[in-house]
């Protein structure tokens, strides 16, 4: 298929060329796979469930527990063991919130976003990290020190604006105090 113009290449050959690709990493991750001690552990967690489908989130769960993050080979092995479309692995990954497709940092800073924190500060907070990190919400800086997340609602409205540094809930965060926490995280010398 080199050298042609993609419109001139018909729509079952390109398919085809994308299924032989899938089944040509299979076998490398299934080989990767064997010596790999997470991965017995991850086939252990499926076989507990049966390799029911319907298990998916809490293979997924421990997976990301294992792992740390999903990437595509994993998700690819866990389509492939759960007899599931890797669409459907894949799609069920990117809509929780809870699954990263991406390792996180040494620290992570989450800061809640929900009515209560919100309203007392919460973007002003999250906007004096990112300014000061050079990242974005959901981003990682590059020497992979800090991980900067959302949260929807942490459920600590009572202490609003909530902040969440490396687990640990701390309340009534100014965007002062958390440049003051997370300084030492920010490893580009500001």
């Amino acid at each position: 298929m080199r050298g042609r113009d993609i419109t001139s290449v018909p729509l079952s050959d390109m398919i085809a060329t994308l299924s032989n690709k899938k089944k040509n990493r299979l076998p490398k991750i299934l080989e990767h796979a064997s010596g790999d001690k997470r991965f017995k552990i991850l086939e252990a967690h499926m076989k507990k469930h049966q390799f029911k489908q319907d298990a998916l989130i809490e293979v997924l769960h421990k997976a990301q527990e294992l792992f740390g993050f999903l990437e595509d080979d994993l998700l690819l092995f866990i389509a492939y063991r759960l007899k599931l479309p890797a669409s459907r692995v894949y799609g069920v990954a990117t809509f929780y919130h809870f699954f990263t497709l991406k390792p996180n940092g040494k620290h992570t800073c989450v800061v809640c976003m929900g009515t209560a924190c919100y309203v007392k500060g919460a973007d002003k907070v999250l906007a004096a990290v990112e300014e000061k990190a050079r990242i974005k919400a959901g981003e990682t800086t590059p020497d992979g020190e800090l991980s900067l997340l959302t949260a929807r609602c942490i459920g600590a409205c009572g202490i609003a604006p909530a902040v969440v540094y490396d687990g640990a809930v701390t309340p009534r965060q100014t965007p002062e105090q958390v440049l003051e926490k997370v300084k030492g995280w920010i490893g580009h010398g500001n």
